[in-house]
């Protein structure tokens, strides 16, 4: 039980940031932007244009996020970015409600995006680091996904009691601040201060693991006379084009660009359409968060025991299928309609959460990283155009969930041509990538033919003549 205690502990916190980060997001749930926007700026007619603006500049500062979260963690360490974007979102949320118009209200909604996405990606990559063997795994996937949906859920019970849009900001921004004390308990991660030469800080820190854990440390933990003359091995440097540089990787690149494009549009769509339901739009965003506890635990038991492009696939078409279903509901069923919503949120919410891990393994270590960030950006694309597929619906009521289910059919069809990984170990190289299922029957000889027109080491070479 000791043994497990500092495991647990970390456990529990870095669920307390998740808990808090989806808490604080009120863009999740379309019911809370909707009040803010219309009733303070009567954001209608000529003017309504602007609502799906502000969801789409909220999904900008998140894409700017997540390009440099990343960067920062890794130079100035895992816990002080954490933090600082916690106060970087706790404070801009805070400034949202002293404003005086629609465009100061944005611009501080873009910076709010910019800090959220930054403290859930570093709160992910320092748990993952931190935490031990035991709990890591399921931190990374079920743990972390499930608390989202917690702090999802509560999103529309504070927005139902307090009315009042400015209250409603500060009662989800006051939560920010239980975090200030969180600093003098999470340590920052070992893993990085040894990659940064920091042996002694590093050593405290496992020491006191180790003491809390009732686990006794060696005497020595680090030689570091001897670290400090070992070389670092020469690693070899990829660039973006190095995910087009064969036939096969370029094309599981482009079929995993668009699946990561239109399973985000699917997603933010449907959540952000809440208000468009029929009834109580707090109640249909309660359960658009409930829906997903669900939809995270089918998604984790089907990645454990099958393959995992049917696994997708299959969501896919459930997400996507039930969602074209709506246009043949009659006006008179009403629950019928929003309940084949919530089905088709189900599908694509347990897709999404099951992209993570098999893009992950689809790519060969040296471009994995970047395989990821090109990806999740697909993924940033796809949510901030997502708030313009709910705008239809002004024209329309059907058409978003037309336009939305066809795309996701699609890409469910375009994953069965993707390879499988699941039982194979991660690729190390190129030679060792996985195959696409139709590559052999059509990609080889429109290669063939066409080979001596579309030489990728011609094509690379030129591209270094202007970086």
């Amino acid at each position: 039980m000791g043994r497990q205690l500092l495991s647990f502990f970390f456990f529990f916190f870095f669920f307390f940031f998740f808990f808090l980060c989806a808490l604080s997001s009120a863009q999740r749930c379309g019911c809370v932007r909707a009040r803010v926007l219309l009733l303070q700026w009567n954001l209608v007619c000529e003017d309504d244009w602007k609502a799906p603006l502000t969801t789409s500049l909220f999904f900008v500062g998140v894409l700017i996020g997540s390009f440099i979260s990343g960067q920062l963690s890794d130079r100035f360490g895992r816990k002080n970015i954490l933090f600082s974007t916690m106060a970087v979102q706790t404070g801009f949320s805070f400034l949202q409600i002293f404003s005086t118009s629609w465009e100061m209200f944005t611009v501080l909604f873009l910076i709010v995006g910019m800090g959220q996405i930054s403290n859930y990606v570093v709160a992910f990559i320092l748990g993952t680091e931190i935490l031990g063997k035991s709990v890591r795994i399921i931190f990374s996937t079920l743990g972390v996904c499930i608390f989202f949906a917690i702090g999802y859920m509560l999103l529309p019970l504070f927005a139902y009691f307090i009315r009042d849009w400015r209250m409603l900001l500060l009662a989800l921004t006051v939560p920010g601040l239980f975090c200030i004390p969180l600093w003098w308990i999470i340590p920052e991660s070992p893993r990085w201060l040894i990659s940064q030469g920091r042996y002694k800080e590093a050593e405290v820190i496992i020491r006191k693991a180790a003491k809390i854990n009732g686990v006794p440390a060696p005497a020595v933990l680090f030689d570091t006379a001897e670290m400090q003359d070992s070389k670092p091995q020469q690693q070899q440097k990829a660039i973006l084009l190095d995910l087009f540089r064969t036939r096969n990787i370029a094309t599981i690149t482009i079929m995993s660009l668009l699946l990561w494009f239109f399973t985000s549009v699917g997603y933010f769509g449907l959540s952000l359409s809440t208000p468009n339901w029929h009834g109580n739009a707090y109640i249909n965003c309660f359960l658009s968060a409930v829906i997903e506890v669900p939809a995270y635990v089918i998604a984790w038991l089907l990645l454990r025991s099958l393959p995992r492009r049917y696994s997708l696939s299959g969501t896919l078409f459930l997400g996507g299928g039930v969602v074209l279903f709506i246009q043949l509901v009659p006006a008179d069923f009403n629950v019928l309609s929003v309940g084949l919503v919530m089905l088709g949120k189900f599908g694509i919410t347990a897709a999404f959460s099951m992209l993570y891990v098999y893009n992950v393994e689809l790519y060969p270590t040296l471009v994995r990283n970047m395989a990821v960030g090109a990806t999740s950006t697909a993924s940033r694309l796809g949510s901030i155009i997502a708030p313009y597929f709910v705008y239809l619906g002004a024209y329309d009521r059907f058409l978003p969930y037309i336009l939305m289910g066809s795309l996701t059919v699609l890409i469910g069809i375009l994953t069965l041509f993707l390879p499988e990984s699941h039982g194979n170990p991660l690729p190390e190289n190129f030679e060792q990538m996985l195959k696409v299922k139709w590559i052999s029957f059509y990609i080889i000889p429109f290669y063939n033919h066409f080979h001596p027109f579309i030489s990728f080491t011609l094509l690379k070479s030129s591209f270094k003549l202007f970086i």
